[in-house]
């Protein structure tokens, strides 16, 4: 359990770093993937997806 709260902590951590350092950029972000079709935000979050289940299947052992 100590585990999956220090994970949650570093991903806050990752996904918060722009938006502190960079907020005009972050708008300008925001407004192009409100443009873009739900089909390549689905493929971009699949890739994600499975990227980071072979990270931590890697990383695990």
């Amino acid at each position: 359990m100590k585990l999956l709260f220090l994970v949650v902590g570093i991903i806050f951590i990752i996904e918060g770093l722009p938006y502190f350092a960079f907020p005009d950029k972050m708008k300008t972000w925001m407004r192009r993937i409100q443009d873009l079709p739900d089909s390549h935000l689905r493929i971009m979050g699949l890739v994600a997806l499975v990227i980071g289940w072979i990270m931590v299947y890697i990383f695990k052992n």
